[in-house]
């Protein structure tokens, strides 16, 4: 039975539905785009959308304005297209209003930190505003260490460099191997910690690493928050009651 003295949490697709909130929250701009004097079908304008994404990465922040870029002109011609840019932009924003995090997560987030003394943290990849953002929307904060969150954008080391998790360690002086990280993705969340000897724990997600495995294998795997609190009762000595 291995001593546990930390959990780092990973953020996207496994605190909340990343996957979900994107696909809802691109639709409605695009829609709102629409609405606002973009002439083309939605479905035509959310594939060129999906393509900008695609191409710039999710953390580009003028997605908008390429996409018009890539749009004839006289789809938007007679109105201003810096409106249209806007309409897509709010209505983005507008989602994040219904960003939560899967149920489960907060119940068992309280449980480890009221009934242990483990040291509770973070270890996300992304830009520093955006992913710190989504944990004070997320409501996980009153459990997480604060100096425990670690945003690779904010410490300039990005996911899967193993060193973003060494420098989690580092910081409080842990040792690897009393320390566990829950994340979804196979060669971001569970091949670089397993490299420094961690615990690690696979969060399965409906996303796009659904069926992509891992070169090392996770410690545990789970489905759901809930599963969490038995494992670690079994196999770290812990005594965890969480409310079902």
């Amino acid at each position: 039975m291995r001593r546990l003295s930390a959990i780092f949490f990973d953020v996207d697709d496994t605190l909340y539905s990343t996957t979900g909130f994107a696909q809802l929250a691109r639709q409605r701009a695009v829609e709102a785009m629409v609405s606002t004097g973009l002439r083309l079908p939605v479905d035509v304008v959310r594939r060129e959308l999906d393509e900008v994404i695609a191409e710039f990465s999710s953390n580009y922040p003028n997605h908008f304005d390429k996409l018009l870029l890539r749009l004839p002109d006289e789809a938007w011609r007679g109105t201003n297209r810096g409106l249209i840019i806007a309409a897509g932009v709010m209505a983005y924003h507008d989602t994040k209003a219904e960003l939560h995090p899967f149920p489960d997560v907060l119940p068992v987030l309280e449980a480890l930190a009221t009934q242990t003394d483990l040291l509770l943290g973070i270890v996300t990849h992304g830009l520093e505003i955006k992913q710190a953002e989504k944990l004070l929307r997320l409501g996980v904060l009153p459990y997480i260490d604060p100096e425990a969150i670690f945003i690779s954008d904010q410490v300039g080391i990005s996911k899967p460099n193993p060193k973003l998790y060494t420098r989690a360690c580092g910081r409080f002086g842990l040792d690897p191997r009393e320390v566990m990280y829950v994340g979804d993705s196979p060669a971001h969340d569970i091949d670089p910690p397993n490299g420094l000897g961690m615990l690690t724990v696979r969060k399965l997600s409906a996303n796009r690493y659904a069926q992509v495995a891992s070169i090392t294998e996770p410690t545990h795997t789970i489905r759901a928050f809930t599963e969490l609190p038995p494992l670690l009762n079994e196999f770290h000595g812990l005594s965890l009651d969480v409310p079902s």
